[in-house]
Formats: C-alpha cells, structure tokens, sequence
C-alpha cells in the first residue's frame, strides 16, 4: 500500500469507526479523544496531540469540519479545507484516527464514541469541558494538557499575514 493510502485510510466515517471502534474494544484498548479545529497545524498542535496519545493506546482526533470552523473562527476561516486538515493530522504517527464532525461542539461524537479519556487543552481547565458528563459517566477520565506557550492558529496566520504585507 503506498504511503498516502496508509494515511487517508486513517480518515474514518463515522460508520467505519464504529466497525474499527467494536475491534479496539475486543482488544481491550485505551481509547482517547480529543478534538480541534487544527486549521494550520504547528508545533503546539504536534506536542499536545502526542502527549494525549501517551495517555492510552489508540488517539481519535475529533476535527472540525469546513462549516463548523467557519461558524466558530469566522468567515476569513479556515485557512486550509477540511481534507487537508484531515490529511495533515492523518500524517501523525501517533494518530490512529481522525474523524469528521459538523457541529459546533464534539458532543454528539464523544457519545458516539464513548472514549475512555478525554483531552483538551489547560486553557480548558475549571471550564465545562464539552462531554465530559458521557465520559465520566461510563468511568472515563477527562484531563487537561498544558499548552506549548508561543503557538496558536491564530498567532501563526497573523505573522503569515505581517511577512506578506
């Protein structure tokens, strides 16, 4: 199998993860989630995503599709199309799945998924972090990571801007 056929086959619907998702239980393993938009991703992205794998065996990665990123970030967003993104995180060795949602929030995938450890970031920290009822509920744990300082989305795309004025 070439290469870029390896990763995009790490790019799930959410009717083939549930199928892969039946396999990764049977095996015992654990699952964590997390999510984002990861419109340009950067070292901060790279360092938080790997240190959430380090938390169980498999790492499912929630992404933001192109309507909802436009909807949260606003109309100059996102930089790159959902493929890309998907493609991008896919790339990852780390990541053993990425997975499309439309909505706002991961909420209706978190239940989907019934992860054993949810991610984010410690800007989440002391706030309700979005499924982190369906987590606990089932015995899960929700936990914060902390941030790598000096990268952002946001940050990253406003130098971009400053060196092509």
């Amino acid at each position: 199998m070439e290469r870029l056929s390896i990763i995009k086959s790490k790019i799930y619907t959410w009717d083939h993860l549930r199928r892969q998702l039946a396999i990764w239980r049977f095996k015992d393993k654990t699952i964590v989630f997390s999510n984002g938009c990861f419109d340009v991703l950067h070292l901060g992205h790279v360092e938080y995503l790997s240190k959430a794998r380090d938390l169980g065996d498999i790492l499912i990665v929630g992404l933001n599709s192109d309507d909802s990123v436009h909807r949260i970030k606003g109309s100059h967003r996102p930089v790159n199309k959902e493929e890309a993104r998907a493609i991008t995180l896919s790339a990852l060795s780390f990541v053993d799945a990425v997975v499309l949602f439309g909505e706002d929030t991961p909420y209706d995938l978190i239940n989907f998924i019934q992860p054993d450890i949810l991610v984010k970031g410690k800007d989440y920290e002391g706030k309700d972090i979005v499924g982190s009822d369906v987590v606990k509920a089932r015995g899960g744990q929700v936990v914060t990571i902390e941030l790598t300082k000096g990268y952002s989305t946001t940050h990253t795309i406003e130098l971009a801007q400053k060196v092509h004025l």
